[in-house]
Protein backbone atom coordinates (compact mmCIF):
# COMPACT_ATOMS: atom_id res chain seq x y z
CA UNK A 1 0.00 0.00 0.00
CA UNK A 2 1.16 3.70 -0.62
CA UNK A 3 2.32 6.07 2.09
CA UNK A 4 -1.06 8.02 1.84
CA UNK A 5 -2.82 5.13 2.79
CA UNK A 6 -1.24 5.05 6.35
CA UNK A 7 -1.20 7.00 9.10
CA UNK A 8 1.59 9.79 9.33
CA UNK A 9 3.50 9.99 12.91
CA UNK A 10 4.38 13.97 11.82
CA UNK A 11 0.76 14.80 10.91
CA UNK A 12 -1.28 12.52 12.61
CA UNK A 13 0.29 11.74 15.95
CA UNK A 14 1.25 15.08 17.40
CA UNK A 15 -1.45 14.65 19.91
CA UNK A 16 -0.99 10.84 20.54
CA UNK A 17 -1.12 9.76 24.33
CA UNK A 18 2.36 9.44 25.85
CA UNK A 19 4.02 10.53 22.62
CA UNK A 20 7.57 11.45 23.92
CA UNK A 21 7.47 7.38 24.94
CA UNK A 22 6.92 6.63 21.10
CA UNK A 23 9.80 4.71 19.49
CA UNK A 24 9.71 3.03 15.88
CA UNK A 25 11.52 -0.63 15.59
CA UNK A 26 11.49 -2.98 12.51
CA UNK A 27 11.62 -6.66 13.82
CA UNK A 28 9.44 -9.59 12.53
CA UNK A 29 8.14 -7.89 8.78
CA UNK A 30 7.06 -4.80 10.25
CA UNK A 31 7.99 -1.28 11.12
CA UNK A 32 6.65 -1.07 14.95
CA UNK A 33 4.71 1.81 16.70
CA UNK A 34 5.81 0.70 20.45
CA UNK A 35 6.06 2.72 23.72
CA UNK A 36 7.83 1.91 26.54
CA UNK A 37 6.58 3.67 30.25
CA UNK A 38 6.87 3.05 33.97
CA UNK A 39 10.00 1.79 35.96
CA UNK A 40 12.40 0.37 33.95
CA UNK A 41 13.46 -2.74 36.67
CA UNK A 42 10.05 -3.17 37.30
CA UNK A 43 7.80 -6.18 36.17
CA UNK A 44 7.02 -6.14 32.45
CA UNK A 45 3.82 -5.79 31.18
CA UNK A 46 2.38 -5.83 27.94
CA UNK A 47 -0.76 -4.07 26.91
CA UNK A 48 -2.68 -5.67 23.72
CA UNK A 49 -5.26 -3.85 22.07
CA UNK A 50 -8.27 -5.24 20.15
CA UNK A 51 -9.22 -5.10 16.49
CA UNK A 52 -9.56 -1.57 14.86
CA UNK A 53 -7.87 0.32 17.85
CA UNK A 54 -4.36 1.21 18.52
CA UNK A 55 -1.95 2.16 21.80
CA UNK A 56 -3.65 4.87 22.79
CA UNK A 57 -7.01 3.08 23.78
CA UNK A 58 -4.80 1.93 26.65
CA UNK A 59 -4.51 6.31 27.90
CA UNK A 60 -6.71 6.42 30.68
CA UNK A 61 -5.17 3.09 32.48
CA UNK A 62 -1.80 4.03 32.12
CA UNK A 63 -1.48 6.11 35.12
CA UNK A 64 -2.79 3.55 37.43
CA UNK A 65 0.03 0.95 36.27
CA UNK A 66 3.13 3.35 35.38
CA UNK A 67 4.33 3.34 38.86
CA UNK A 68 4.57 -0.57 39.38
CA UNK A 69 5.22 -1.58 36.06
CA UNK A 70 7.54 -1.71 33.29
CA UNK A 71 5.01 -0.98 29.88
CA UNK A 72 5.20 -2.04 26.70
CA UNK A 73 2.13 -0.27 24.79
CA UNK A 74 2.06 -1.63 21.16
CA UNK A 75 0.45 -1.23 17.87
CA UNK A 76 -0.82 -4.31 16.29
CA UNK A 77 0.79 -5.45 12.99
CA UNK A 78 -0.95 -2.76 10.17
CA UNK A 79 -2.79 -0.88 12.93
CA UNK A 80 -2.32 2.61 14.06
CA UNK A 81 1.22 3.33 13.21
CA UNK A 82 2.58 -0.24 12.51
CA UNK A 83 2.91 -0.63 9.08
CA UNK A 84 4.28 -3.79 7.47
CA UNK A 85 7.67 -4.16 5.44
CA UNK A 86 6.82 -7.10 3.81
CA UNK A 87 3.72 -9.34 3.16
CA UNK A 88 2.05 -8.98 6.31
CA UNK A 89 -0.11 -12.32 8.07
CA UNK A 90 -2.57 -11.17 9.90
CA UNK A 91 -3.66 -14.79 11.45
CA UNK A 92 -3.71 -15.31 15.27
CA UNK A 93 -0.23 -17.54 14.23
CA UNK A 94 0.99 -14.67 12.45
CA UNK A 95 0.49 -11.81 14.92
CA UNK A 96 1.62 -13.94 17.76
CA UNK A 97 5.05 -14.93 16.40
CA UNK A 98 5.63 -11.50 14.61
CA UNK A 99 4.95 -10.06 18.30
CA UNK A 100 6.87 -12.67 19.91
CA UNK A 101 9.74 -11.47 17.46
CA UNK A 102 9.03 -7.68 18.63
CA UNK A 103 9.87 -8.51 22.72
CA UNK A 104 12.71 -11.10 21.46
CA UNK A 105 14.15 -7.58 19.57
CA UNK A 106 13.80 -5.42 22.65
CA UNK A 107 14.80 -7.66 24.65
CA UNK A 108 12.17 -7.91 27.52
CA UNK A 109 10.11 -11.32 28.82
CA UNK A 110 6.63 -9.66 30.02
CA UNK A 111 5.22 -11.58 33.25
CA UNK A 112 1.77 -9.61 32.64
CA UNK A 113 -0.46 -9.34 29.76
CA UNK A 114 -3.56 -7.01 29.63
CA UNK A 115 -5.99 -7.96 26.60
CA UNK A 116 -8.81 -5.83 25.41
CA UNK A 117 -11.34 -7.78 23.39
CA UNK A 118 -9.40 -9.70 20.22
CA UNK A 119 -5.90 -8.82 22.25
CA UNK A 120 -7.29 -11.20 24.96
CA UNK A 121 -7.24 -13.95 22.64
CA UNK A 122 -3.08 -12.68 21.85
CA UNK A 123 -2.67 -12.77 25.21
CA UNK A 124 -3.23 -16.16 25.25
CA UNK A 125 -1.53 -17.32 22.35
CA UNK A 126 1.84 -15.26 23.44
CA UNK A 127 1.75 -16.87 27.13
CA UNK A 128 0.90 -20.38 25.64
CA UNK A 129 3.65 -20.45 23.14
CA UNK A 130 6.00 -19.00 25.68
CA UNK A 131 5.19 -21.55 28.01
CA UNK A 132 6.18 -24.70 24.98
CA UNK A 133 9.30 -22.95 24.33
CA UNK A 134 11.99 -24.88 25.48
CA UNK A 135 13.59 -22.27 27.86
CA UNK A 136 10.90 -21.47 29.96
CA UNK A 137 12.12 -21.11 33.50
CA UNK A 138 10.88 -17.92 33.86
CA UNK A 139 7.51 -17.34 36.71
CA UNK A 140 3.97 -17.94 35.64
CA UNK A 141 2.72 -15.20 33.51
CA UNK A 142 -0.85 -13.58 34.31
CA UNK A 143 -3.43 -12.97 31.93
CA UNK A 144 -5.67 -10.14 32.34
CA UNK A 145 -8.31 -10.02 30.04
CA UNK A 146 -11.27 -6.97 29.42
CA UNK A 147 -14.44 -8.09 27.52
CA UNK A 148 -12.64 -10.57 25.57
CA UNK A 149 -13.48 -12.17 22.01
CA UNK A 150 -12.74 -15.58 23.40
CA UNK A 151 -15.09 -17.61 21.11
CA UNK A 152 -15.67 -17.54 17.49
CA UNK A 153 -17.98 -14.96 16.75
CA UNK A 154 -21.74 -15.52 16.36
CA UNK A 155 -22.58 -15.45 12.52
CA UNK A 156 -18.61 -16.36 11.97
CA UNK A 157 -19.42 -17.94 8.76
CA UNK A 158 -20.78 -15.50 7.32
CA UNK A 159 -18.68 -12.77 8.53
CA UNK A 160 -15.22 -14.21 7.96
CA UNK A 161 -16.05 -14.82 4.26
CA UNK A 162 -17.23 -11.31 3.87
CA UNK A 163 -14.27 -9.77 5.58
CA UNK A 164 -11.66 -11.90 3.38
CA UNK A 165 -14.24 -10.45 0.28
CA UNK A 166 -13.37 -7.09 1.31
CA UNK A 167 -9.90 -7.44 2.33
CA UNK A 168 -8.87 -8.82 -0.85
CA UNK A 169 -10.10 -5.57 -3.02
CA UNK A 170 -8.03 -2.89 -1.69
CA UNK A 171 -10.48 -0.14 -2.89
CA UNK A 172 -12.97 -1.29 -0.12
CA UNK A 173 -10.43 0.24 2.40
CA UNK A 174 -10.99 3.08 0.62
CA UNK A 175 -14.45 3.44 0.08
CA UNK A 176 -14.85 2.65 4.02
CA UNK A 177 -12.21 5.43 5.26
CA UNK A 178 -13.65 7.64 2.99
CA UNK A 179 -17.06 6.97 4.11
CA UNK A 180 -16.08 7.61 7.43
CA UNK A 181 -14.37 10.82 6.52
CA UNK A 182 -17.69 12.37 4.85
CA UNK A 183 -20.25 10.60 6.65
CA UNK A 184 -21.89 9.73 10.24
CA UNK A 185 -19.99 6.20 10.04
CA UNK A 186 -17.03 7.14 12.20
CA UNK A 187 -19.87 8.09 14.92
CA UNK A 188 -21.83 5.77 14.57
CA UNK A 189 -19.58 2.60 14.81
CA UNK A 190 -18.43 4.13 18.25
CA UNK A 191 -22.07 4.43 19.53
CA UNK A 192 -22.07 0.89 18.56
CA UNK A 193 -19.68 0.06 21.72
CA UNK A 194 -22.04 1.01 24.22
CA UNK A 195 -19.03 3.35 26.05
CA UNK A 196 -18.69 7.21 26.47
CA UNK A 197 -15.41 7.78 26.12
CA UNK A 198 -13.22 11.30 26.55
CA UNK A 199 -13.02 14.00 23.37
CA UNK A 200 -9.08 13.01 22.46
CA UNK A 201 -10.41 9.37 22.70
CA UNK A 202 -13.42 9.79 20.32
CA UNK A 203 -10.81 11.99 18.28
CA UNK A 204 -7.98 9.22 17.12
CA UNK A 205 -10.84 6.28 16.81
CA UNK A 206 -12.19 8.96 14.10
CA UNK A 207 -8.50 9.30 12.70
CA UNK A 208 -7.90 5.32 12.64
CA UNK A 209 -11.02 5.12 10.25
CA UNK A 210 -10.13 7.47 7.91
CA UNK A 211 -7.17 5.65 7.22
CA UNK A 212 -7.21 2.90 4.72
CA UNK A 213 -4.61 0.94 5.68
CA UNK A 214 -5.76 0.62 9.49
CA UNK A 215 -8.88 -0.34 8.11
CA UNK A 216 -7.59 -2.86 5.72
CA UNK A 217 -5.66 -4.45 8.99
CA UNK A 218 -8.82 -4.46 10.71
CA UNK A 219 -9.96 -5.90 7.71
CA UNK A 220 -7.15 -8.72 7.38
CA UNK A 221 -7.22 -9.82 11.02
CA UNK A 222 -11.43 -10.67 10.58
CA UNK A 223 -10.16 -12.42 7.62
CA UNK A 224 -7.23 -14.38 8.97
CA UNK A 225 -8.09 -15.38 12.93
CA UNK A 226 -9.45 -19.19 13.03
CA UNK A 227 -10.58 -19.54 16.80
CA UNK A 228 -11.76 -23.34 16.33
CA UNK A 229 -8.79 -24.59 18.53
CA UNK A 230 -9.48 -21.47 21.31
CA UNK A 231 -10.91 -23.89 24.05
CA UNK A 232 -8.62 -26.09 23.88
CA UNK A 233 -5.70 -23.65 24.16
CA UNK A 234 -8.11 -22.38 27.49
CA UNK A 235 -7.86 -25.95 28.37
CA UNK A 236 -4.02 -26.13 28.98
CA UNK A 237 -3.66 -22.58 30.03
CA UNK A 238 -1.21 -23.09 32.92
CA UNK A 239 -1.21 -18.90 33.35
CA UNK A 240 -4.22 -17.10 36.19
CA UNK A 241 -6.60 -16.17 33.78
CA UNK A 242 -8.42 -12.75 35.11
CA UNK A 243 -11.39 -11.81 33.28
CA UNK A 244 -13.73 -8.72 33.79
CA UNK A 245 -16.55 -8.29 31.22
CA UNK A 246 -19.41 -5.38 30.91
CA UNK A 247 -22.69 -6.86 31.10
CA UNK A 248 -24.18 -4.21 29.28
CA UNK A 249 -21.30 -4.75 25.97
CA UNK A 250 -23.06 -4.52 23.14
CA UNK A 251 -20.40 -6.32 20.76
CA UNK A 252 -18.72 -8.99 22.86
CA UNK A 253 -21.38 -10.96 25.18
CA UNK A 254 -20.12 -11.38 28.39
CA UNK A 255 -20.95 -14.88 27.98
CA UNK A 256 -17.78 -15.26 25.99
CA UNK A 257 -15.89 -14.47 29.23
CA UNK A 258 -17.99 -16.90 31.33
CA UNK A 259 -16.76 -19.80 29.06
CA UNK A 260 -13.28 -19.00 29.07
CA UNK A 261 -13.48 -18.30 33.01
CA UNK A 262 -15.28 -22.10 33.14
CA UNK A 263 -12.49 -24.13 30.44
CA UNK A 264 -9.55 -22.32 31.93
CA UNK A 265 -7.78 -24.38 35.12
CA UNK A 266 -7.46 -20.87 36.70
CA UNK A 267 -9.72 -18.53 35.33
CA UNK A 268 -11.48 -16.46 37.54
CA UNK A 269 -14.53 -14.11 36.23
CA UNK A 270 -15.88 -10.76 37.66
CA UNK A 271 -18.59 -8.79 36.41
CA UNK A 272 -19.38 -5.23 35.92
CA UNK A 273 -23.19 -3.86 34.89
CA UNK A 274 -21.77 -1.11 32.92
CA UNK A 275 -19.14 0.16 31.22
CA UNK A 276 -19.21 -1.09 27.16
CA UNK A 277 -17.13 -2.91 24.81
CA UNK A 278 -14.68 0.12 25.53
CA UNK A 279 -14.93 -0.58 29.72
CA UNK A 280 -10.52 -0.11 30.28
CA UNK A 281 -11.59 3.52 28.68
CA UNK A 282 -14.92 4.65 29.94
CA UNK A 283 -14.25 3.61 33.42
CA UNK A 284 -10.60 2.93 34.19
CA UNK A 285 -11.06 3.71 37.76
CA UNK A 286 -12.85 0.98 37.96
CA UNK A 287 -10.90 -1.93 35.72
CA UNK A 288 -7.42 -0.67 37.50
CA UNK A 289 -9.39 -1.78 40.99
CA UNK A 290 -10.07 -5.02 39.82
CA UNK A 291 -6.82 -6.01 38.50
CA UNK A 292 -5.37 -4.49 41.82
CA UNK A 293 -7.45 -6.74 43.81
CA UNK A 294 -6.98 -9.92 41.01
CA UNK A 295 -3.28 -9.49 41.54
CA UNK A 296 -3.40 -9.62 45.65
CA UNK A 297 -5.83 -12.17 45.89
CA UNK A 298 -3.04 -14.17 43.18
CA UNK A 299 -0.51 -13.00 45.87
CA UNK A 300 -2.24 -14.36 48.63
CA UNK A 301 -3.10 -17.74 46.95
CA UNK A 302 0.81 -17.83 46.29
CA UNK A 303 0.77 -17.49 42.37
CA UNK A 304 3.84 -15.31 41.25
CA UNK A 305 2.56 -11.43 41.33
CA UNK A 306 4.30 -8.42 41.71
Amino acid sequence: MADRDWLNWDRDGQDWPYREASQFVEASGYRWHVQLLGQEAAPAFLLIHGTGAASFSWRNLIPFLENDYRLIVLDLPCHGFTRPTESPDLSLEGMTTAIRGLLHHLDLKPQFFFGHSAGSVIGIALVNATRHAKHTQDPTPQIFSVNGALKPIRGNRILSPMAKALFANPLSASMFSLLAKSTPLGNNLLSATGSRIDPLGDAIYQRLLGSSGHVRGALGMMASWDLSHLNAMLQRLSATLHLYAAEDDPMVPPSSSRKAAALAPNGHLQLTPTGGHLVHESHPEAVASWMTEALQAAKTNGADAA
